[in-house]
């Protein structure tokens, strides 16, 4: 045993010990570390390939093992590719900095802020329509798009001064409705130089597009993509109760894999939270409709006319995460699908009519990869060691300790790597728990895509609506609940009520393997009860004093947590319930009312009047009250699960 650890715990020293040593921004030292990954990884795969297929014949072994060989390859070339991206970083800040006195100088790009809805309820437009009214740029127009065709909508566009515009129908839904815009303001006596885009969740911080124009100086640029952040939880987070201790499923994506893909120059739209040039949306014919995710491959579009897209990693919009498994569900399910219309379309990696080059095209298989063999090496990830050990199909002919001695290495090495990388953003268990969640609609929808790329509704992500009630998402509970029951049978099958010398001998990797995803279904199942979110709005931890008005007098509270609707203070000497106050929060002074009396101070609710509401919303969003995730607290993530178990 201690020698089948020991090349792995060689690994674990190394890479701790070199690690400190290395700056996590400088390209040399991300490729040492990918490249000895990558070493380590043929090192596995090599011994993998020549000791553990099952004799060549038409039998189960060889069969299963096979198939499951072909496919661990393909998902260990995603990984590969994706150290390969992973192994630059770029930060555009300080190209920001120096063009703000140019931007400055010069008479402001108007700019036109499209807001995408179709059916969002009114407390969601309400904050989007405000935050983006209230931004410090000097020259821009802000229009609703209501796809809803909702009148209540317009009223609302017209009191909070902004502009409306509805077309007859929902044709090519999200995109359709941007390119009927695009026409619109393209007609109008003073069209814009550009288009910013947001969804109706996501509302901007006032220095969005103050920060994003200030790279639109180059010319050759197409799209400068920002960051997505959310003021809520997503449903691994609720479900798990680990909201502080695991960063919403996203993070890794936007704070680590964007930038990188920036610094390769294959970074791409994203949608939402985006400003584009319209002078080259015009050229290429508006927002792609041969796709339901437009927003990619209007990038590749726009990187066939020279217009390229850029990436600023700075948090300047803040949205809704999906409120539960359902929707995130259908917006992983659309992005897999939309990208598989991608791959069967002329803008495709293999295409001939695309010109795009070998990077963008690297960068798309990459992509297809993860989409593809990273899920299916999932589903053989469950079924293999239960064959095995209810079957007697050995698909992988090696023993638990000979792996281990090729794979811990690998993993090891891989694992700390990503974490370096990632700053905190990555852990397997809780990635597996992600995929698994997402797998089933995820390979329905590349088997869609790709058998049949056209003619495909746009699923909207539903946000809003009535959270108070939990329930279990039964479709999902049944899959990996009977995965679960299947593999703890296989276990008692043939360690307990049928142990022979065969399966003791050969069931160690079978053993280990099917404990490890004994937890990973355990997990999942917690996630799919969804918990019940009692408050309609976020509330967030501060702690920073706030001058109070209360009728002629003064005084100074510490803040204690805050959301949309209330916050509440520290004080041994709290004002009476029932007590009108002003309190002045990020420099705007909001009405609001004592509501009760906590252990520690007061609550209050603020003013639901129109002016407060618009001070409240502009004073909340200018802030940082949505703190930036800093990192995997791993003993308390383990600690939240164990309470979801036995509490």
């Amino acid at each position: 045993m201690i020698a089948a650890l020991t090349p792995g715990l060689i690994a674990l020293g190394f890479c701790l010990a070199i690690l400190p040593w290395l700056r996590l921004g400088s390209t040399a030292a991300r490729l040492l570390m990918i490249a000895i990954v990558l070493l380590l990884m043929i090192r596995y795969f090599g011994w993998r390939l020549a000791f553990t297929v099952p004799p060549v014949g038409w039998t189960a072994d060889f069969v299963v093992g096979a198939l499951f060989l072909v496919v661990e390859a393909a998902a260990l070339a995603a990984s590969a590719l994706s150290l390969l991206f992973l192994s630059r970083t770029t930060d555009r800040t300080p190209q920001v900095e120096a063009n703000r006195l140019w931007l400055a100088e010069q008479d402001a790009p108007l700019v036109d802020v499209f807001i995408c809805t179709y059916n969002e309820e009114v407390s969601i437009l309400e904050r989007t329509i405000v935050g983006a009214t209230g931004m410090n740029y000097p020259n821009y127009r802000v229009w609703v798009l209501d796809d809803g065709g909702r009148r209540w909508l317009e009223e609302l566009a017209g009191d909070l001064g902004c502009r409306y515009l509805a077309r007859p129908d929902n044709k090519d839904a999200k995109a359709g409705n941007i390119n009927h815009a695009l026409r619109h303001v393209t007609g109008l006596v003073d069209p814009p130089d550009f288009i910013s885009i947001l969804d109706a969740d996501f509302v901007p911080m006032p220095e969005f597009l103050a920060r994003a124009m200030c790279l639109l100086r180059d010319p050759g640029l197409g799209v400068v993509q920002t960051p997505q952040h959310f003021i809520n939880a997503d449903p691994i987070q609720t479900n798990l109760a680990a909201t502080k201790v695991w960063p919403d499923e996203q993070r890794f994506f936007f704070d680590i894999l964007m930038p990188a893909k920036d610094a390769w120059g294959v970074a791409f739209c994203c949608g939402t939270s985006s400003v584009v040039r319209r002078s080259s949306l015009v050229k290429i014919g508006g927002f792609p409709t041969d796709s339901v995710t437009e927003d990619y491959l209007l990038t590749l579009r726009l990187k066939e006319i020279g217009a390229r897209t850029v990436y600023l990693n700075e948090r300047l919009t803040l949205g809704l995460a999906p409120e539960g498994l359902k929707e995130y569900i259908t917006q992983r399910s659309r992005w897999c699908l939309g990208f598989m219309q991608i791959i069967r379309g002329r803008s495709g990696p293999f295409s001939r009519r695309s010109r795009l080059d070998f990077v963008d095209r690297l960068s798309l298989v990459e992509a297809f990869l993860s989409w593809t063999s990273t899920y299916v090496v999932k589903v053989f990830g469950l079924v293999v060691p239960s064959l095995y050990l209810l079957f007697g199909v050995k698909a992988v002919q090696a023993d638990l300790f000979v792996l281990l001695g090729y794979f811990l290495p690998f993993y090891v090495w891989y694992s700390l790597t990503m974490a370096w990388i990632s700053r905190g953003r990555s852990m397997a268990v809780m990635s597996d728990v992600a995929q698994y969640i997402a797998l089933p609609a995820v390979l329905k929808a590349v088997a869609t895509g790709l058998l049949k790329p056209r003619g495909h509704k746009f699923e909207v992500t539903a946000k809003g609506g009535d959270r108070n009630q939990g329930f279990i998402e039964w479709s999902l509970f049944r899959v990996y609940g009977s995965a679960l029951v299947i593999t703890l049978a296989g276990i008692a099958h043939a360690f307990v009520l049928h142990a022979q010398g065969d399966a003791i001998a050969y069931g160690g990797l079978a053993l280990a393997w099917s404990l490890y995803n004994a937890v990973i279904l355990t997990i999942i199942c917690l996630v799919t009860i969804e918990q019940p979110r009692r408050r309609k709005a976020e509330r967030f931890e501060r702690t920073e004093p706030v001058l109070f008005s209360i009728g002629e007098r003064s005084g100074i509270y510490r803040l204690a947590d805050i959301s949309i609707t209330g916050a509440r203070f520290v004080s041994d000497n709290p004002p009476p319930v029932g007590t009108a106050v002003h309190c002045t929060l990020r420099g705007r002074t909001v009405a609001a009312l004592v509501v009760r009396r906590t252990g520690d101070g007061f609550a209050i609710r603020f003013d639901e009047t129109h002016n407060a509401r618009v001070d409240l919303i502009r004073a909340f969003y200018s802030g940082d009250y949505v703190t930036a995730f800093t990192g995997i607290r791993a003993a308390p993530l383990g600690k939240a699960i164990m309470m979801r178990i036995f509490g």
